[in-house]
């Protein structure tokens, strides 16, 4: 949805145009309100798929590679993705979401077979090498980091620091090495990915009944460089910070990824101009005409048959969908509201705002932007060069794209002030922010859009993962209504919704 922007003349004389966009938040509100007219229209499908994020699509693609055809996706927005989508204006794509897709661990055959459908893996060598297409993964400098007043390589502070922090930067690492490997006595990881994979000992769980900042204190881990590390590697992969998230959580970030496919790319990503919805594009070849956009489904009912109502909003009218079996592939907030269950759990989901800047060509001068900037001590997560992998001289406009999320114990509040906040306050909020590393950056701005994703992610806080409120949430409704959703795996990342809609279509079929 895009809100009306405005022109805002600041106190230099130049104009700077500066517009909202954001998750169709007004028409998923509706839900609470349930004002719809009577259905007018049937449809009769064998499968229907709710959401059409990632678990959906990878739901979709399941039934179709197993020779499923009779199947019909509901999403609504009017475009594919969910978090994995993109914008675009006339310099460059940009993320409207994630940006990037680590190297999968050679145990997610499923992931490595998808990649290779889409021509991301080429093949493999002799020695088991795979063949991976270069244009796809970070160019060099793939990230940088703004620490004592000066660019660094990397993200781990180095300029600098003290012998002392140096030996608790070496001495975590080397733990996380050790958990990255850890297996329990049935072979299990104790970290896996997708999350369910893990090993579900005592000992592994009890990591996820408490917070992570009290597991490093009880370790010994307290120096601020490496606390901050900490904390913003939580708060880029889970939105919330090491204040928030579970020790399992935590040490997950670290430990879940093998880094065991690929000797030569293990510490590179995929990553795209438009960030994820490159991996959208790929399943789009499953849903063509087997999904309708614009369909805001707001009841459902088990009889003979699951019947479905859906309000089309772009008709403006409500349809009925008859299914031998649904697969809510909704967030928990949607599906308490679908379900008319109030005693559904109570899922915290973590407000984020993204804003792509264009700027001058001058920009920066004659110093490179990495693909991923990141400032030291920021409340925000850094910016993104959304024309990093751009393969031809870039003569126009500089596009970046930088993210924030909103690590705090209230997220329905910050979200609440999120929606409400206008483009001026927006505005600052950023700058302020960005001016830490880039001093003069306005006066090189044309545009900036704001882009506001209310319940962008699920985080990892202690007994979300294996806790009791999950299993009940992922339990089949008389093995007719089905869900799978990230926030099951409560770990917001492409692999976990992934393998949610596989799994999930598998044990429907």
């Amino acid at each position: 949805m895009v809100l009306p922007f405005l022109q805002y003349c600041g106190k230099k004389v130049k104009s700077l145009l500066l517009k909202i966009t954001g998750t169709d938040h007004v028409l998923g509100h509706k839900l609470w309100a349930k004002d719809f007219p009577q259905f007018s229209e049937v449809i009769h499908t064998k499968y229907l798929i709710v959401g059409g994020g990632i678990s959906g699509l990878s739901a979709c693609r399941f039934f179709n590679q197993n020779n499923e055809k009779d199947y019909l996706l509901l999403e609504m927005e009017n475009h594919i993705g969910g978090n994995s989508s993109n914008g675009q204006n006339k310099f460059s794509k940009f993320p409207l979401g994630a940006h990037y897709l680590p190297l999968p661990n050679k145990e997610n055959k499923e992931i490595i077979e998808f990649l290779t459908e889409c021509g991301i893996c080429q093949g493999t060598e002799e020695n088991g090498e795979p063949i991976l297409d270069e244009y796809q993964m970070t160019f060099p400098q793939q990230e940088r980091l703004f620490y004592k007043n000066s660019w660094q390589n990397d993200i781990v502070p180095q300029k600098g620091i003290t012998a002392e922090v140096q030996k608790e930067f070496n001495r975590f690492f080397k733990l996380m090495d050790e958990m990255r490997q850890k297996k329990d006595a049935l072979g299990n990881y104790w970290f896996a990915i997708p999350v369910h994979d893990s090993s579900k000992e005592d000992e592994a769980i009890k990591l996820e009944k408490i917070l992570f900042k009290d597991w490093l204190k009880e370790h010994d881990y307290k120096s601020e460089e490496l606390l901050w590390l900490l904390d913003y590697s939580c708060r880029d992969d889970y939105g919330l910070g090491i204040d928030y998230v579970s020790a399992w959580g935590g040490i997950h970030y670290f430990a879940g990824r093998k880094n065991n496919w690929s000797k030569k790319y293990k510490d590179q990503v995929f990553t795209w101009a438009e960030g994820n919805a490159r991996l959208t594009k790929h399943f789009g070849k499953y849903t063509g005409d087997k999904k309708l956009s614009g369909h805001l489904v707001f009841d459902v009912k088990i009889n003979d048959k699951v019947e479905v109502l859906s309000f089309d909003n772009t008709g403006k009218k409500t349809k009925k969908i008859i299914a031998e079996k649904v697969l809510l592939a909704t967030p928990q907030f949607v599906n308490e509201r679908i379900l008319n269950n109030k005693k559904a759990a109570s899922f915290q989901y973590v407000p984020w705002l993204l804003t792509t800047i264009t700027l001058k060509n001058e920009f920066g001068g004659d110093e490179e932007l990495a693909w991923d900037n990141v400032i030291y001590g920021s409340s925000g997560l850094g910016y993104i060069d959304d024309q990093h992998q751009n393969l031809n001289q870039i003569i126009g406009e500089k596009v970046i794209t930088y993210y924030k999320s909103f690590s705090t114990s209230n997220c329905r509040k910050a979200r609440k002030k999120l929606y409400s906040m206008k483009e001026v306050e927006l505005k600052t909020l950023v700058l302020d922010d960005l001016k830490k590393a880039h001093p003069l950056i306005e006066d090189f701005i044309l545009e900036m859009q704001f882009h506001k994703i209310g319940h962008a992610m699920i985080a990892p806080i202690p007994d979300q993962i294996f806790g009791e409120k999950t299993k009940a949430a992922k339990e089949s409704i008389e093995g007719k209504i089905f869900f799978a959703h990230s926030d099951l795996s409560g770990i917001s990342i492409f692999e976990e919704a992934f393998y949610q809609g596989l799994r999930t279509a598998r044990q429907m079929m």
